[in-house]
């Protein structure tokens, strides 16, 4: 990492550590300013005697101590000055100013987002991993939040299908929640990528997870959501996705609700009733796959229907 880009980084984090700062406001800052050291210096100063503590230093000194830490224990920091940090957060509203990772990172052009309730029907474990397994055998990245119910049952059919999976979490990197989803979440860290917006420790909280969701509708091209009801996480990430400018597709059978009804009235949502169905809709929603390619050879999505 050259020295300017280094220190531009460290100041970033020196900044994000600073006691009552929101994260949207300094990224606003920074983003206009175009240096996190000149908003850092705003924000501290330096001592005003020979004798007096350098805020500025000591801030960046401490960052830099982190992100050593952090890269000896595996965990992969783009920040809003990296081209690894994920092209399409660029484009949401609150952006997140940094992300951690384990795993692979990936461009990830194609990759959709599976997400449902976590008590959910065996029919919407069936949907899940059908859609899954469909989407992962025609090259697409399978985007799910690792909680117990419809994400999991994603993110464990992607991988059985030998395709990559990104989990968009609502702790740290360092956490494992649900704790039931330890082995999940180190399989995935293996063979796919493992993504948070909050610090590696942070732990679970009630704001994280709708936190999460917004970053996972952005991170992926499409949101697919199988089993919801009008209170759910999956029905928020519908939301933001549409207001991301991001195709929303459901499952048909969720038309029993009202909301889902009402969803799919609006521009850039579509139903869908089988894994053809589906992976026909996100190809042609989010481009780089025809429906030839999609289905030739492939009768076995032919699952049961959504």
């Amino acid at each position: 990492m050259p020295e300017d880009h280094q220190a531009q980084v460290a100041a970033l984090v020196a900044l994000l550590r600073q006691p009552g700062v929101r994260w949207t406001e300094i990224t606003a800052e920074v983003l206009a300013e175009g240096s996190a050291l000149a908003v850092l210096h705003r924000h501290l100063g330096a001592g005003q005697t020979l004798f007096a503590d350098d805020p500025v230093r000591d801030g960046l000194n401490d960052a830099l101590v982190e992100l050593r830490t952090w890269a000896a224990d595996g965990i992969d920091v783009h920040s809003l000055f990296d081209d690894t940090y994920p092209a399409r957060l660029r484009d949401i509203h609150q952006m997140p100013p940094i992300v951690f990772t384990r795993g692979t990172p990936a461009e990830d052009r194609r990759a959709v987002a599976v997400v449902g309730t976590r008590q959910p029907s065996d029919h919407g474990i069936g949907i899940a991993e059908t859609c899954a397994t469909a989407l992962a055998e025609s090259g697409i990245t399978v985007v799910s939040g690792l909680a117990a119910g419809i994400d999991t049952a994603a993110h464990t059919a992607a991988l059985r299908a030998g395709g990559r999976t990104v989990a968009v979490i609502g702790t740290g990197v360092n956490r494992y929640y649900p704790a039931a989803n330890r082995a999940l979440q180190d399989q995935i860290v293996k063979d796919g990528l493992v993504l948070s917006q909050f610090w590696p420790d942070a732990p679970p909280g009630k704001h994280t997870f709708p936190m999460r969701n917004a970053v996972m509708s952005g991170y992926a091209a499409a949101t697919v959501v199988v089993e919801a009801t009008y209170h759910s996480g999956a029905r928020m990430q519908a939301r933001l996705a549409l207001q991301h400018g991001r195709p929303v597709v459901l499952a048909n059978s969720l038309l029993q609700h009202d909301w889902a009804r009402e969803y799919a009235t609006r521009p850039g949502v579509y139903v869908v009733s089988t894994a053809n169905e589906l992976v026909a809709t996100t190809a042609a929603a989010i481009g780089g796959l025809t429906w030839q390619d999609a289905v030739v050879g492939r009768a076995k999505w032919t699952q049961p229907p959504c």
